[in-house]
């Protein structure tokens, strides 16, 4: 598991953006509004906030900065060291120190103003106290603006380092450059790191992933290492130093036994044994790459023998862990990344004398018998020399046995299509699979086959004959209803029939004239407007004598259009003193005993329908009696009457919405002015 992931480190702003971001929150998360006319105490309050919760998180952003860059002195010392190699750890000790004191000063300043404004004795007061105590903090944070710059450029360099658990089992490739580390862990692992036929193309540790025996392993390729003293040597060559160093993991040393990366064995050979004190409590593995260009039986002897020196080396950590000097096979090994050759067995070589190293160093420890005691492993032992071999069943033999004859007793479409001529001959069968109740019916084309019946079995042989019977059928049918359908002339009718024949027919054409005159009458028609009857063809006296002349009393008729002309030149209509609905002929009748003509008018007028008092009972509305509903009016009236009293909005009241709050279109800064804080 990775402990330390520095990709979680929050973006350092530069010093501009962390006072902008600082005010900017303060502008927006405390009130905006004061006026002199508020009380000194309240002034003084709403001063002291601003300052309060500035400082705040001024203290907390820069705490949060503090926090997450990794300490040094807390950390695995391969971080540390690394750390130390890429940034000094002097000048990052010295930025977080700085980090530290703002935060500091930022605070006594707060405490100090906050101070001073318990005593303002006026908003101008106030306020310039604020502006000061708001600008000191701003300007502790501009000093520090190199701090913030270097430090952000150091989280963005520690984000790009790989993941690597100093704790877990771990494989780590050195050598000089360009003898084949690179090439090496792109075969064994996925990783995918840049291969050129030049010196330090790989300039940073990358960190691949393998697995063995069920378990993962981290492979580390190392920049190049030269044959130099150890102050001459650049930060590419010291993140190697490091981890060689402080990581516990099985070392794989390569040499390149051909040359062609441009150093000697001698060279390589003199690195070995200038770092040879770093593979100390360590296994080590001579890796000679590059056997495709130069086997290892075809160097010179004197290369031969500093190889064999270097091998020699390679025993003593053998024998460091207590291991078994005979076997000495994995020690030196030879392959070639460009055919593959040998890389698995250096692979599992590495990976397995590191799991013994590791059990080893475990079986050492003071905790392996609490382990020891949480588990048995029965060993058997042969009581007796009776051998007892496995007892299998007869039944189950008896069924492999069958079911392998089956197997070799199928035969395959690509078998038939051999057997009869070939492909472009044979031709396969799509329906030797059918599962029909009978085997000879697949291959049948006519007839087929339906649910297991033959379809040919339900087949009419006379169904043409039948077909054309039914035809001669129909036709004769359609012959007989065509001389059904005639127009009746009477001729055959007897004198009673024709006589009713003769008032249907007069009956219908009465009918058509009388709906053609509808439609052609006054009624359909829109109403001549007096304007147009300049001949007044259209008066009451005409319609009087046409009414007279159908035999019919025009009196009613003439009042009542005499009542509406007065209503249209403007007279206000008023009830009517007759009460109840009454005929035309009562009306008549009382305008005799009224000699007031007003009161004529209003009798003559059309009765309003009268209103329903409140106290009646309408069915269907849950009250037994009127008694019922007069209390429960009262009632209604009686609860929203406290509500009205105290002009409370109800529901059935207008809304008007504020548009433009107060609080929110008000204090407030316009986009792209910073000025106004």
């Amino acid at each position: 598991m990775v402990q330390y992931n520095f990709k979680r480190i929050t973006v350092v702003p530069n010093g501009k953006d962390f006072i902008d971001i600082i005010l900017s929150r303060t502008q927006r998360q405390t009130p905006t509004v004061v006026h002199k006319g508020y009380a000194i105490s309240r002034l003084r309050q709403f001063y002291m906030r601003k300052v309060k919760y500035t400082q705040q998180n001024f203290h907390e952003k820069l705490s949060t900065i503090i926090d997450e860059f990794p300490r040094l002195d807390d950390i695995h010392p391969f971080y540390g060291d690394l750390l130390h190699v890429l940034y000094n750890k002097d000048h990052y000790k010295l930025a977080l120190g700085q980090i530290n004191t703002a935060r500091n000063l930022i605070s006594k300043i707060a405490k100090d103003y906050v101070k001073l404004l318990k005593y303002g004795d006026s908003l101008y007061r106030c306020k310039c106290l604020k502006v000061a105590a708001l600008g000191r903090m701003c300007t502790v944070i501009k000093r520090v603006s190199p701090s913030l710059a270097y430090l952000e450029q150091i989280r963005q360099h520690m984000a790009r380092l790989p993941s690597i658990d100093p704790n877990t089992r771990t494989i780590l490739i050195c050598g000089y450059p360009n003898v084949g580390k690179s090439s090496f862990i792109n075969k064994i692992t996925r990783a995918d790191v840049d291969v050129q036929p030049y010196a330090f193309t790989t300039k940073s540790l990358f960190v691949g992933h393998t697995d063995y025996k069920y378990l993962r392993y981290q492979v580390i390729d190392t920049p190049g290492i030269l044959d130099r003293p150890f102050e001459d040597r650049n930060i590419i060559e010291m993140c190697s130093i490091t981890a060689l160093a402080h990581l516990r993991a099985a070392v794989l040393f390569f040499l390149d036994i051909s040359g062609s990366c441009g150093y000697s064995i001698a060279q390589q050979a003199a690195l070995f044994h200038g770092i040879k004190s770093l593979f100390m409590n360590k296994p080590l593995i001579i890796v000679c790459n590059k056997a495709d260009l130069q086997p290892l039986e075809g160097i010179s002897e004197d290369d031969m023998k500093l190889v064999m020196e270097m091998k020699a080396e390679a025993i003593k950590t053998l024998i460091a862990q207590g291991s078994d000097v005979t076997d000495d096979k994995g020690v030196l090994l030879t392959m070639s990344t460009l055919t593959e050759e040998g890389v698995i067995a250096v692979k599992n070589a590495a990976c397995e004398r590191l799991l013994d190293q590791r059990v080893e160093l475990k079986m050492k420890s003071k905790k392996v018998n609490d382990y020891l005691n949480r588990f048995h492993v029965a060993i058997p032992k042969p009581r007796d020399g009776k051998e007892r071999p496995p007892c299998i069943p007869q039944a189950v033999l008896e069924a492999k046995a069958k079911e392998a004859a089956e197997r070799e007793k199928r035969k395959t479409e690509k078998d038939l299509e051999n057997e009869n001529g070939g492909a472009g001959v044979y031709s396969a069968s799509l329906k030797k699979n059918y599962i029909l109740a009978n085997d000879e019916w697949k291959e049948d084309i006519l007839p087929e086959i339906l649910d297991g019946h033959n379809v040919y079995d339900f087949v009419d042989p006379d169904i043409l004959h039948r077909l054309e019977e039914l035809e001669q059928e129909e036709g004769i049918r359609q012959a007989e209803e065509e001389d059904e359908d005639f127009e009746m002339d009477g001729k055959e009718l007897t004198p009673e029939e024709q006589e009713a024949l003769a008032l249907i027919r007069k009956k219908k054409s009465l009918l058509i004239q009388e709906h053609r005159m509808k439609k052609s009458t006054a009624e359909s028609r829109p109403v001549v407007p007096r304007k147009f009857d300049k001949d007044r063809k259209f008066t009451k006296e005409r319609m009087g004598r046409q009414l007279s002349a159908l035999g019919l009393d025009p009196t009613s008729a003439i009042d009542r259009a005499r009542g509406r002309s007065l209503s249209r030149r403007g007279r206000k209509r008023e009830r009517s003193l007759v009460k109840g609905n009454s005929d035309g002929d009562d009306a008549m009748d009382m305008d005799v005993d009224q000699p007031n003509k007003k009161l004529r008018l209003r009798s003559r007028s059309h009765l309003r329908s009268r209103s329903r008092p409140p106290s009646e009972v309408v069915p269907g509305e849950g009250f037994k009696d009127s008694a019922q509903k007069v209390k429960a009016i009262k009632l209604g009236k009686k609860s929203i009457k406290k509500r009205n009293k105290d002009a409370r909005r109800g529901e059935a009241d207008r809304v008007i919405p504020t548009l433009k709050p107060k609080h929110l279109f008000s204090g407030k800064r316009s986009i792209g002015k910073t000025q106004r804080r």
